[in-house]
């Protein structure tokens, strides 16, 4: 009784900590939720034909990944991205592998969301490659984005927006993936929906085989307008600490000549760090066309476990013109 108003006292203190410690868990992540992140910084120039885009540029890029469970075999996954990217030595396709065309604004990158069916991976989600949860054997460190997926973008790594992708494992190193994706218009294209004669629709199958020292991937896509064949392999002797890594693809349109399309590249252990060398062909060719190329070299320097630096330099052909595109430059990657 001599203590009790020094313990009301008491209470209602520990009382107003258990009520603030309850306010300060609700607002932090859920036990389930991991988020990780990646920054890069890109200085570099290019010498073109258009001369008008021939300065030297900074860039960057940001990307943060968040992954929640709810039941532990499953994931749903977001990721952001920042960046003001792709022109110049980063330009799409025929510049480099790299960065991010969002204007400095924030924008969700991909959605999705993956969960087992029986012996099956499923992904479904919008902004998301129908081929996510394929095999891929492509192991090319390329800069160039034309010698991306060695060479076959349109059938083994099979793009997309509104998206279902499957997979499952059969033993002894095989998988095998399907895909199905539907492309999201805008204004009026929006009403031609999804899966529809209108619309434009993805669909493919790819098919893998891998070990510790080679795999390889076979894949089919029809994306409305072509249908694609690819074939990409890597093998990696236990002698030497190098890498060979490529892949052909076939496209065949609705109308027009076929296309052909071949990547090809070496990823050797150099001092602490990797170096690499890739040549292909400047994107698809048709059959009728002047074959072009692409050529690039780089060497990636690990700093620590968070940061590495990577200095580069390529050649990107151009059709009808004696003036090729060179770029180099480098970047620094940053992993939190």
């Amino acid at each position: 009784d001599e203590l009790g108003s020094e313990l009301a006292i008491m209470k209602g203190r520990v009382d107003g900590l258990e009520a603030r410690v309850n306010e300060f868990e609700a607002g932090q992540f859920s036990e389930t939720t991991t988020m990780s992140g990646s920054a890069g910084f890109l200085i570099g120039a290019t010498d073109s034909a258009t001369e008008a885009n021939d300065a030297v540029q900074f860039e960057y890029v940001i990307e943060v990944d968040l992954n929640t469970s709810f039941t532990g075999e499953d994931k749903l996954n977001i990721e952001l991205e920042a960046g003001n990217g792709l022109t110049n030595v980063g330009a799409d396709k025929v510049g480099l592998d790299w960065g991010s065309a969002s204007s400095d604004a924030v924008e969700i990158d991909d959605i999705n969301y993956t969960f087992p069916v029986g012996d099956w991976t499923v992904a479904v989600g919008d902004s998301m490659d129908a081929s996510k949860t394929w095999p891929n054997a492509c192991s090319m460190n390329n800069m160039v984005d034309n010698l991306g997926d060695c060479g076959a973008a349109n059938s083994v790594d099979l793009s997309g927006n509104v998206s279902l992708s499957a997979a499952t494992e059969f033993g002894d190193g095989w998988e095998l993936g399907v895909g199905a994706s539907g492309i999201a218009g805008t204004g009026e294209a929006a009403s031609e929906g999804l899966f529809t004669k209108e619309g434009t629709d993805l669909y493919g199958i790819a098919l893998g085989y891998e070990t510790d020292s080679y795999g390889f991937t076979v894949a089919y896509s029809d994306k409305d307008t072509a249908n694609y064949y690819g074939l990409v392999a890597y093998y990696s002797p236990e002698e030497i600490p190098t890498t060979f890594s490529g892949g052909v693809e076939v496209g065949n349109p609705d109308s027009g000549e076929d296309t052909t399309q071949w990547a090809f590249g070496i990823s050797t252990d150099l001092g602490e760090g990797t170096l690499s060398a890739n040549i292909g062909t400047n994107g698809k060719i048709a059959d009728n066309a002047e074959e072009i190329y692409a050529y690039d070299l780089s060497y990636e320097y690990p700093i620590n476990d968070s940061m590495s630096i990577t200095p580069f330099v390529y050649i990107s052909e151009t059709t009808g013109t004696t003036t090729d595109t060179t770029g180099a430059g480098a970047f620094m990657s940053f992993s939190f």
